[in-house]
């Protein structure tokens, strides 16, 4: 039987679980728990309505790989806390989601849903590296746009991505993605990196932006052809274009592996089965009552039941 698996970029869901809740959710001690519930309920209805056979919450190990900032410095360099940060590149969290990241590991462990991380990467490698193993249809959960270029309708790997807050969810496969950025999955990572993402600390192509990116990939087929165009004077490159992409060769020389998500990361041991009743009924039952997880976890149980 071919086995679906749902694949989730857990960090981009309880960020957006902690602002989709209201933090007058609380534990029977006062502790804000909304991020908790939040995730919970997000992935009960992510179970009821799209049925996985496997389930993977994937982990930011290293959120800012040392590897990605050797070639960009500017690589998420303004999520880093200055003040009251653990280490010099502590990510700027919420005061109040910090404390609720542990509870949810604790939760995940004791459900028997498997968490797996790798050290030096973030999250969206351990997503590419699982899809790439993948042998029946994935579901890639996320908020991060960057996972788009691992959309492949051959293979049947799509991206469920949360349009406003947790409520509604756009499926993207491959028609989709062309319809709203001119490519495909496996020209979106050229896409970015000449676009560029302020928001991940890349400052793309000066002048290029996404309607611009897409026509010359569409016109040269990649990024390497692309920069074989700067250096051919038949090629029908604007001036500014040609000048603008030479001054940004050293920014592309070094972007593609910095964008693109790594597919062969070695990964721990771990059970993607997705649970049909808790591994650890006891742990959950005392995590339940000390957190006050309420309905958010019944209905994950209820969801996990069926």
């Amino acid at each position: 039987m071919t086995r679906r698996i749902m694949l989730l970029d857990t960090a981009s869901l309880y960020f957006r679980a902690y602002f989709g809740v209201p933090e007058s959710v609380r534990a029977p001690d006062g502790t804000p728990v909304n991020a908790v519930r939040g995730l919970l309920d997000f992935i009960a209805r992510l179970v009821a309505d799209h049925h996985p056979d496997d389930l993977v919450a994937c982990l930011d190990e290293d959120w800012r790989p040392a590897w990605r900032v050797a070639l960009i410095p500017s690589y998420k360099a303004h999520r880093v806390a200055e003040e009251h940060a653990e280490g010099p590149d502590a990510e700027t969290v919420p005061d109040t989601l910090s404390p609720q990241v542990p509870i949810i590991d604790a939760v995940l462990d004791a459900l028997g849903i498997a968490r797996v991380g790798a050290p030096g990467y973030e999250a969206d490698d351990v997503i590419g590296t699982l899809a790439g193993r993948a042998a029946g249809p994935v579901d890639i959960v996320t908020g991060d746009r960057d996972l788009f270029q691992l959309i492949d309708d051959a293979r049947g790997v799509r991206v469920l991505y949360p349009v406003k807050g947790m409520s509604t969810l756009t499926g993207f496969d491959g028609a989709a993605l062309r319809a709203k950025y001119g490519v495909d999955g496996s020209s979106y990572a050229d896409l970015a990196l000449l676009r560029g993402d302020p928001s991940d600390g890349l400052p793309g192509v000066a002048g290029i932006g996404e309607k611009t990116a897409a026509r010359l990939l569409d016109q040269f087929g990649d990024l390497a052809g692309i920069l074989a165009a700067v250096d051919d004077p038949r090629a029908t490159l604007t001036a500014t274009q040609r000048k603008r992409l030479t001054e940004a060769r050293d920014y592309l020389a070094v972007a593609p592996t910095v964008v693109r998500v790594a597919t062969d990361v070695a990964l721990p041991p771990h059970d993607a089965a997705l649970p049909t009743a808790p591994r650890d009924p006891e742990a959950l039952d005392a995590l339940n009552a000390r957190w006050g997880l309420g309905g958010s976890l019944t209905r994950l149980l209820s969801a996990l039941q069926r």
